[in-house]
């Protein structure tokens, strides 16, 4: 049965795949094939070697390559992107201002055209580091992301945000204050005041793990150093122990965050991070750009995972994370989309490229070879999100998570086309528009090229079309913003970040 014939078929107990070569253990970085593959009850049932040729009747296989489905490590599920509303690439701090642009939309809308997009790019399991829309409605807006991760069919963990302290700027209000219009400083007074309790978040915790189901858990999500006071961040260690809930943060993202941490923790933010317990194995810190070798070697040592996000950092000028020192230290990181891909359009497959080719370093030095960038993709990508579950490789008993994808494209014009051609070229070439199909759980999430539990094009134009009518009805107040932005920039420069 063809791909798109088993799709439609969602009903069948079984889905038989036939692959001309099969990426089994990301870490070796070895093509081997042809096989057959038995998806059952959500598993690989059975891995077959085809022999060393293709079978008798070549038509029954396709010049596809399976590899286990590669995890987003780290995305805040946008449906509406961010340069589309008028957040526009620049230095985060002051992007962040830029996102008051975004209206208020339907938060299972927002979050299945997010995750519609993943699919259809490459990206089967995610970490999905929620921002609010409304924060008297998180529950609700935990619900209808746990509603689209299902009907989208990929698996998420959803890290729900804890906040608590350096509101708008890092560090003292009245500093900015001095840096725009009276007329603005009661809505930052009220911006910086805002926010959840410890305690009001821990009861959301509780009561959104009610919505948990196989593609969907919670996580903690402490949402940075800098913007999470030390008393919550002891408590999220505690809690992570006492549970062994996975925790998500963002770390060090910043050259203005670096600066912060290291003015205000005498010893070191990441030595304070480990005092406190929160360097665990159930740690995922995104970004990570300003970590020095010696904490690199520290987090390693904890077990913890980074998040690396090539496209943001290069787009938000937040630099290029040093992933060449993750690798000699033993630090195990995952790649991550941030919703914010290179060319705004989800495609994991040329994220992975980005990040490998700005990593491999120069003549002489090790390369950036493709068992270190499948591993990073599917094996510490995602266990980054679901913690180990015997996920990550093509196995007998794995879940039946996988990508195939169509090695025609890429391989066009080889001279001497094959398996022997097919990995390199993809450190090369691949892209979403090779993905055949995407398997989680066995059931077909996306198939040439298009999501199959959701109508994606036609939930982006609703999107698209409630989100223009939300801003007509309530329009951004662009002149504060612009001030805003204006007095964000020079209350950095000024060094206000600082001691």
């Amino acid at each position: 049965m063809s791909i798109n014939a088993r799709a439609a078929a969602g009903s069948a107990p079984a889905t038989v795949l036939r692959v001309a070569a099969v990426l089994a253990d990301p870490a070796a970085g070895r093509l081997d094939g042809p096989a057959e593959i038995r998806l059952e009850h959500g598993r690989i049932a059975a891995l077959t070697p085809l022999g060393n040729g293709l079978p008798e009747d070549a038509s029954e296989v396709q010049p596809l390559i399976a590899l286990p489905a590669p995890a987003n490590a780290h995305d805040h599920g946008r449906g509406l992107r961010s340069a589309a509303f008028g957040a526009h690439d620049e230095a985060l701090e002051t992007w962040l201002a830029g996102l008051a642009r975004e209206p208020l939309v339907d938060p299972w809308l927002r979050a299945a055209v997010a995750f519609g997009r993943m699919v259809e790019g490459g990206a089967g399991i995610a970490n999905h580091c929620h921002n609010t829309q409304r924060g008297d409605r998180l529950l609700q807006e935990a619900q209808g992301v746990a509603k689209a991760a299902a009907d989208v069919g990929l698996r998420i963990a959803f890290a729900l945000p804890f906040a608590g302290r350096n509101a708008v700027v890092y560090g003292e209000l009245d500093r900015l204050l001095q840096r725009v219009p009276p007329g603005d400083h009661d809505a930052l007074r009220a911006m910086r005041a805002g926010g959840r309790s410890l305690a009001e978040n821990l009861a959301l915790m509780e009561q959104a793990a009610a919505f948990e189901h196989a593609g969907f858990q919670l996580q903690y999500c402490p949402v940075g150093p800098q913007w999470v006071d030390n008393a919550t961040l002891a408590a999220i260690a505690r809690g992570s122990a006492d549970s062994g809930r996975r925790v998500h943060m963002h770390l060090l993202e910043t050259r203005y965050q670096r600066e912060w941490a290291d003015a205000h923790y005498a010893d070191g933010l990441i030595a304070h991070l480990d005092a406190i317990g929160l360097l665990s194995p159930r740690l995922t810190v995104a970004h990570a750009v300003w970590l020095t070798p010696a904490e690199c070697e520290l987090l390693a040592e904890r077990g913890v995972i980074v998040a690396a996000n090539a496209s943001s950092n290069l787009r938000l000028r937040s630099g290029i994370a040093p992933v060449r020192a993750f690798r000699a230290s033993g630090l195990r990181f995952g790649i991550g989309m941030d919703g914010m891909s290179l060319d705004d359009d989800d495609d994991l497959l040329r994220e992975m490229r980005l990040l490998r080719q700005l990593n491999r370093g120069t003549a002489g030095e090790p390369d950036f070879d493709a068992g270190a960038l499948f591993t990073a993709a599917c094996v510490d990508g995602r266990r980054s999100v679901l913690g180990d579950d015997g996920g990550g490789r093509i196995a007998v008993g794995a879940p039946a998570d996988l990508l195939l994808l169509d090695s025609r494209r890429f391989s066009r014009d080889c001279l001497a086309p094959g398996r022997d051609q097919w990995l390199a070229l993809m450190l090369t070439r691949m892209r979403a528009e090779d993905i055949a199909a995407l398997y989680i759980g066995g059931r077909a999430v996306a198939v040439g090229g298009r999501a199959c539990g959701v109508d994606l094009p036609a939930l982006e134009a609703e999107l698209t079309a409630l989100a223009r009518a939300a801003r007509a009805l309530a329009p951004p107040d662009e002149s504060r913003i612009g001030r805003l932005r204006a007095g964000v920039e020079d209350y950095y420069r000024a060094g206000c970040h600082g001691p």
